[in-house]
């Protein structure tokens, strides 16, 4: 429904209503009624175009949901404006460019008299109250208001403490009407009180603060408009007053305001001295070189040395058709003016307009009003054009946010809340290490991003190796070989497959390089150690030569062992590191269970280590036992093949038998001395034990030292990290490995905060 409303001088007051929004109606002539008197309300959710003169007046309905239109003359959009302001409430501001006009200039510039002339507040100047931090200055319509309102609050900086900051939000002074000079001191007063700023000097506290003072002014007259006054810049310090670091901190806050691509800068510069040298000017065409949101403000036109004002006039004239936003001056009242009492400031400006030459100054380049209306205008188009940016970046900070936190983990203030973060931890540790031992790959991401972590492959493989090499360089003589054989070209192997720098590294071997079989040499060294170690043996020889034989030939067994369990425990150890940084994602706490845990580790490295040294001892020490008929078996294998090698040159092939032997030439083959055949025996005794003993202790190595001690027996290192283990934890070990550090704690603090707030902007752009 459209209501148009006609408002005669004499208080008659008449209304047509038309229940067709989507018609076109002609009202007819209103003689001698001016356009100011005619008011039209739209009752509806259309969107209305109006088209008014002094005869006729045709409204327009055109069906589109729309918000309903500002009432009087308002320019902005009062919803809009309202978003932003409620934004600058909930903090969001720290977090996100919000739009807002700042005020900055040099502390003699005149920003107290140019805000005052803006809010109708009276800014104390003597007392230096109103410099010592942000004052964010919200105006906003409330027809409901019969009277204009003031309230005021503080929002504290994110850098404050906690209890710093509850205190500062604790703080309110509303249902205020005006502040004169008196209440508004008794204000600012409690301001610096709850800042924890210095009232007197040399009191400790400091003179600056990062925390905001809001004041929000609301009545039926107020336009909607958000400035933010920052203390004014200087440049020599105040004995017991001021420092060189509230220089920079005043500085910084200008910067940083500034630095917003949101904000319109307002730079406030006296006309009494020489404005191309402002250092505010400056630190502005560095921020907006374009100029594209800086506004210039001049004040104190009346302090202009004599014959200067026409330069003055020229600047702003020129200025204005050259920049976008350009020049606007701002007579405001002198100290004499004040102290009267009797001078009405808006007076005083207007008359001052009149005179020479400041006449020549366009009105919408001169005077509060002219500037009140240029910034109310600026305002509105920034937050209309901006506003769609402010709600994306506020959604992405909020993630941002929540992702920061999600990586500090649970919150672990508590005991109980300590021991449910390891047990996580020790739960996903142990079903990774389940799915690495059986070779279940595919269940998991991290198989496919580090191989080091697919540990049955990897200790698979290097069983085959160890194998391999024990085989292949495991003797120190070649077996069988003699003089007249086909040469081989001796080869080397490293006893470390696999290196990498570790925190165990005292315990591990450095590994060597291990030569293959030495060639042509085991008779010879045989012969020369039985002719050695020979007793009143008749017909036989001494069956302890056997293990001296054998200590001797298996001499490479303890470098080739070594390497290979040192290998094994580093596999062991990087999936220890690896698979608990995997599940535990805050560093801190996985550098301490490793820490808690090295000793554990070590300890069961080490007995793995020493199985190792047991088993060597027992081979190469102990005395040859074996029960395996296999011994038997290749015993006889080896007498066979001797005796096959020495007589197949006299054998004769093409009878009918196949291949023979003549038996002179049998008998002609053992025609031996009694050391040679002994040397013999002894060759093919230690051959077939020895095979016997490096099948043995390949297996036993591999089955007891490595998959017994580090891989699947009850002091194993991946079953270490049990819920046993963190269950028995104090209060104290549960303090020391999960508990917060201070950074922490300030930093999930501060994390927490900043979705809160971001999440109640969320839900006011969302409204």
């Amino acid at each position: 429904m459209v209501v148009v409303a006609l408002r005669l001088p004499v208080n008659f007051f008449f209304r047509f209503h038309f229940p067709s929004p989507s018609s076109t109606i002609l009202l007819g002539h209103l003689e001698h009624l001016p356009p100011a008197l005619i008011e039209v309300q739209f009752v509806s959710s259309y969107s209305t175009s109006l088209v008014c003169d002094s005869l006729s007046m045709v409204t327009t309905a055109v069906m589109a949901p729309k918000e309903p239109a500002p009432a009087g003359n308002a320019l902005a959009d009062p919803t809009l404006l309202r978003k932003i302001d409620e934004l600058y409430a909930c903090g969001v501001g720290e977090y996100v460019d919000l739009p807002q006009l700042v005020v900055v200039g040099d502390q003699s510039s005149g920003k107290s008299s140019v805000l005052e002339g803006l809010t109708k507040v009276n800014f104390p100047r003597d007392s230096g109250l109103c410099t010592r931090f942000m004052t964010q200055i919200i105006f906003r319509r409330e027809l409901r208001l019969s009277e204009r309102a003031i309230s005021a609050s503080i929002i504290p900086s994110a850098e404050s403490d906690p209890n710093e900051q509850q205190r500062m939000r604790s703080w309110r002074a509303s249902g205020l009407q005006s502040l004169r000079p008196a209440e508004f001191m008794r204000t600012m007063s409690e301001v610096h009180e709850h800042m924890g700023l210095s009232i007197a000097e040399d009191d400790g506290r400091p003179t600056f603060s990062k925390s905001v003072l809001q004041l929000v002014i609301e009545g039926p007259n107020e336009n909607h408009l958000t400035v933010i006054d920052v203390p004014g810049i200087f440049k020599n310090t105040t004995t017991g007053r001021t420092t060189k670091n509230d220089i920079e901190l005043v500085r910084n806050m200008t910067l940083q305001c500034i630095a917003n691509p949101l904000s319109i800068i307002l730079a406030v510069v006296p006309a009494n001295v020489d404005i191309a040298t402002q250092e505010i000017i400056e630190l502005a065409r560095d921020i907006d070189p374009e100029e594209l949101r800086t506004m210039k403000i001049i004040t104190k036109p009346d302090l202009v040395d004599r014959g200067a004002e026409d330069k003055i006039v020229k600047l702003i004239n020129e200025g204005n058709a050259k920049a976008q936003m350009g020049w606007v001056l701002v007579r405001n009242l002198s100290q004499k003016e004040m102290d009267d009492g009797n001078v009405n400031r808006d007076d005083a400006e207007k008359l001052f307009h009149e005179t020479l030459p400041w006449c020549h100054i366009a009105s919408e380049n001169y005077g509060i009003e002219a500037l009140k209306t240029r910034l109310q205008e600026l305002h509105t188009m920034t937050v209309r054009r901006e506003f769609p940016k402010v709600r994306s970046q506020i959604t992405q900070r909020l993630n941002e946010a929540k992702e920061a936190l999600s990586a500090l983990g649970d919150k672990r203030d508590k005991p109980e809340q300590q021991r449910r973060v390891l047990l996580q931890v020790v739960s996903a540790f142990q079903e990774i290490t389940q799915l690495a031992i059986s070779t279940n790959y595919g269940a998991h991401r991290i198989f496919d991003e580090n191989q080091f972590v697919r540990l049955a492959t990897l200790i698979s493989t290097r069983n085959a190796l160890f194998s391999d090499d024990i085989d292949s360089y495991g003797n120190t003589h070649a077996f069988g070989s003699k003089e007249g054989d086909s040469p081989h070209a001796p080869k080397t192997t490293s006893s470390r497959k696999y290196r990498e720098s570790l925190d165990i590294g005292e315990i591990l071997t450095e590994g060597e390089l291990v030569e293959s079989s030495q060639q042509f040499t085991v008779f010879p060294w045989i012969k020369e150690t039985y002719e050695n170690a020979r007793g009143f043996e008749i017909g036989t020889f001494n069956h302890n030569i056997v293990s001296t034989l054998m200590k001797k030939q298996t001499s490479k067994w303890p470098a080739l062992s070594w390497g290979y369990i040192s290998d094994i425990i580093s596999y062991v150890h990087v999936f220890v590191q690896t698979v608990l940084q995997e599940v535990c994602k805050n560093r801190q706490i996985c550098g301490r269970i490793l820490s808690m845990l090295r000793e554990d580790l070590i300890q069961s490295y080490t007995q793995a280590i020493s199985m190792v040294d047991f088993l060597l001892a027992i081979e190469r020490e102990g005395t040859p036992l074996t029960m395996n008929h296999y011994l038997n078996d290749s015993l006889e294998k080896c007498r066979q093949k001797r005796l096959q090698d020495e007589v197949s040159s006299k054998s004769l092939s093409g009878c009918q038998h196949g291949e023979v032997i003549r038996i002179s030439d049998l008998a002609a083959q053992h025609h031996m001395s009694n050391v040679d055949h002994t040397v013999q025996d002894i060759h093919d005794i230690l051959e077939s034990y020895y095979r016997v003993s490096r099948k043995r202790f390949v297996d036993n190595i591999c089955m007891q030292a490595v998959d017994h001690y580090l891989l699947t027996g009850p002091g194993a290192p991946m079953k270490l990290l049990s819920s046993t283990w963190v269950n028995d934890l104090t209060v104290e070990k549960l303090e020391q490995i999960a508990g917060e550090e201070a950074g922490t704690k300030r930093k999930r603090r501060q994390l927490q905060m900043r979705i809160e707030k971001l999440e109640a902007g969320r839900k006011v752009v969302l409204l």
